[in-house]
């Protein structure tokens, strides 16, 4: 998540209605240039080893983190509301590179927090503890007090500090092949959560769900959660200004960060009919607004693809790779995007029953035999293991259920957080 901006309240600053704040979108939300870049994000949930019912402390991992060497590859260390530790890797130059370097950070990161009695577990959602915020920022509590408000306590609650994934950040590409490549990263969404599906539990029970944190993310505001493709999908960036604008006002700063509690769609922030904090919005508001927006798809210059359940360390970079060669690679592009036209909208029933749907399934199959064969020899085990389990109708929200039963969510949590992959 995006840390608090400073708000310049400057008049040079001052965005003077909508339509100003459309032309900044437009410019920003997409760079021309060719594809190949990519960068990559990895949450873990953190347990305490020895109690892995126990949340650990702000203070507990932040003297932690403040013991970390250099990482090898350069990745930036952060905390998540809920204690997840997050690594952000720098942009590389292509997906063996970005998935190389993490690799390594993820080693040296587990290495230091092993040491220190913790255990950082990847899966879509905490499957023991209850909700329950540890970072002080004020950005967590302003939000925390807005979904309260809002109706969506609960799911803001689970979304912030009980959920975990794997971000993909590609190049936006070439302008031409923008409309493109945000349908097609849109429509791989239901069928990679499906192949990505790893939060069957949430907070000590199953959810019939085979992504829990795709359910919770659906329960809260489609109009800042939910997909930004427009009914053609022709115009990305319109898509983007018309979400955008059109999207609540979660937080101001004044100069911290304090919860909006009624419903002020931005562009109503920006023509004057409504004043929050007694002024109009800077262009440092717009920005911080869109921090504030959480769709599958986030236009950030490059394509920020936020789908996907935080998975093992055996299969994360066989799903990298996969969605970085169905969207970069053109052949492997229109595989894709014919595979996954039946089940384009299928959100929810990938969510819930993943690979067990046919039409899921087939697409699945589909589009990691096409990644597959572009593999390079480095991804060979992670891409052979995926490609099987696919093959079988299985992710590893299946794999994680099986321990859960045969050995108790909090023993199958400390045997992966030890290392027990």
């Amino acid at each position: 998540m995006a840390r608090t901006m400073p708000c310049d309240v400057s008049l040079g600053n001052t965005l003077t209605s909508a339509e100003a704040a459309a032309e900044r979108l437009v410019a920003s939300c997409l760079v021309d240039g060719p594809v190949g870049g990519v960068g990559l994000e990895v949450e873990a949930h953190c347990f305490v080893l020895a109690d892995p019912q126990r949340r650990p402390g702000w203070d507990e991992l932040t003297a932690t983190i403040a013991t970390l060497p250099s990482l090898p590859g350069g990745s930036v260390v952060t905390v998540e509301p809920g204690g997840a530790v997050e690594l952000s890797g720098p942009p590389a130059a292509d997906p063996v590179a970005a998935i190389a370097a993490m690799r390594a950070d993820r080693v040296a990161l587990r290495s230091v927090f092993r040491e220190a009695g913790f255990g950082l577990v990847l899966l879509g959602a905490d499957p023991l503890r209850p909700p329950r915020r540890v970072n002080p920022g004020g950005r967590y509590q302003a939000m925390e007090r807005f979904f309260e408000t809002s109706g969506t306590g609960e799911a803001g609650a689970a979304m912030m500090t009980s959920t975990a994934s794997i971000q993909v950040n590609l190049e936006a590409g070439p302008r031409s092949q923008w409309a493109q490549r945000v349908r097609l990263a849109h429509a791989l969404g239901p069928t990679m959560i499906a192949v990505a599906a790893n939060s069957p539990v949430l907070g000590g029970g199953f959810t019939g769900w085979q992504s829990s944190r795709q359910r919770v993310w659906g329960q809260l505001d489609s109009a800042r959660c939910g997909p930004v493709l427009g009914a053609s999908g022709d115009d990305p960036a319109s898509d983007w200004v018309r979400y955008a604008l059109r999207a609540p006002v979660m937080l101001v700063n004044s100069p911290d960060p304090e919860p909006v509690t009624e419903w002020v769609p931005f562009a109503d922030w920006a023509d004057g009919r409504v004043l929050l904090g007694g002024r109009r919005p800077t262009k440092a508001d717009l920005d911080y607004h869109l921090t504030t927006l959480f769709p599958p798809v986030r236009p950030r210059g490059f394509l920020e693809i936020r789908y996907l359940d935080s998975v093992p360390d055996a299969l994360w970079p066989a799903v990298a790779w996969t969605l970085t060669a169905l969207l970069d690679d053109p052949a492997a592009a229109d595989i894709a995007a014919e595979a996954t036209e039946e089940v384009a909208t299928a959100w929810d029933r990938a969510a819930r029953i993943g690979l067990a749907d046919r039409h899921l399934h087939a697409a699945a199959l589909t589009c990691v035999t096409a990644a597959a064969e572009r593999a390079p020899s480095e991804l060979t085990e992670s891409m052979d293991l995926l490609v099987r389990s696919v093959e079988r109708g299985r992710c590893a929200a299946d794999d994680f259920a099986d321990r859960v039963v045969s050995s108790g969510i909090a023993t199958a949590i400390t045997e992966m957080a030890e290392g027990d992959l």
